[in-house]
């Protein structure tokens, strides 16, 4: 069992400012989605070496540096397929399960000081992550955070599609997410702060008035440097060498790798039975 106990946020008292954290190397170690495929796993949703065989081969492909739109594509569509047709509810318990197994363990201690930080000072802290929003909200709330943006599946009386709602909660779509969630909140983004690990999320760090970079990748680093932006680091160098791949692999890009899997291996499942 978790030693990470759900938290309530404390009460709003700064109602303009608030701060936005990225999820994967930036608040826990590794990708939030790769653990929860992890879990599904255990639990015989498909086979490891689905999740081993197309997790390295989406990690090869980020490494040579070719995404594409197409490539975005075929992620958008195929990202989530794992849970098509399982109830929202047994999703979410085992989000629950798996949190406790295998992320809380996970969460670095000192971006959690951070969030922490922000809420003390009254303000509202939201997770901005390509994870699932469903998992997102769990993390966010056993964590004592106000909310989470995330990726968004579609659901159908109750059940996953195996499609998503619009984009996933990537790059640029993280600037426009937390600027419509300002709009509505009624924040001064001048007042507020973003945390990530990634140069992929440098648009939401821009859009922001005080941007962190924790764990940064090599570009964000140089970056914040060129910016004067603060730069937290809470890898030891081992830790910081064996996250590389991690790293590499953003969240969005696993998901559609677990996706990728699953189907193959039901495609597979169905020709074998059709012969």
């Amino acid at each position: 069992m978790s030693d990470v106990e759900v938290q309530t946020p404390p009460q709003v008292t700064d109602t303009t400012g608030a701060a936005f954290f990225d999820v994967d190397n930036t608040l826990m170690q590794g990708a939030s989605i790769y653990w929860f495929a992890r879990g599904l796993a255990a639990r015989r949703f498909f086979r490891s070496s689905d999740l081993l065989r197309f997790g390295w081969q989406q990690a090869r492909f980020r490494l040579q540096g070719k995404e594409n739109h197409g490539h975005i594509a075929d992620i958008k569509e195929s990202a989530l397929a794992f849970v098509a047709g399982r109830p929202v509810a047994d999703v979410v318990g085992l989000c629950e399960e798996i949190f406790d197994e295998l992320i809380a363990e996970r969460i670095w201690a000192g971006t959690r000081a951070l969030a922490e930080r922000h809420l003390a000072d009254g303000q509202r802290v939201w997770l901005v992550t390509a994870t699932p929003v469903e998992l997102a909200e769990i993390i966010a709330r056993r964590l004592g955070l106000t909310g989470a943006l995330g990726t968004v599946a579609e659901i159908k009386d109750g059940v996953y599609t195996g499609h998503l709602i619009g984009d996933i909660m990537h790059g640029s779509a993280k600037a426009d997410a937390i600027r419509a969630l300002a709009a509505v909140e009624g924040l001064d983004l001048t007042r507020c702060a973003a945390y990530s690990d990634s140069s992929n999320d440098l648009p939401m760090l821009s859009a922001v008035g005080h941007a962190v970079a924790v764990n940064p990748d090599t570009v964000l680093r140089r970056t914040a440097r060129q910016r004067g932006w603060a730069i937290k680091d809470f890898r030891s160098g081992r830790k910081a060498a064996m996250l590389a791949l991690p790293t590499a692999v953003a969240a969005g890009a696993v998901a559609g790798a677990v996706a990728g899997g699953f189907a193959l291996r039901r495609r597979s499942k169905r020709n074998r039975l059709g012969r």
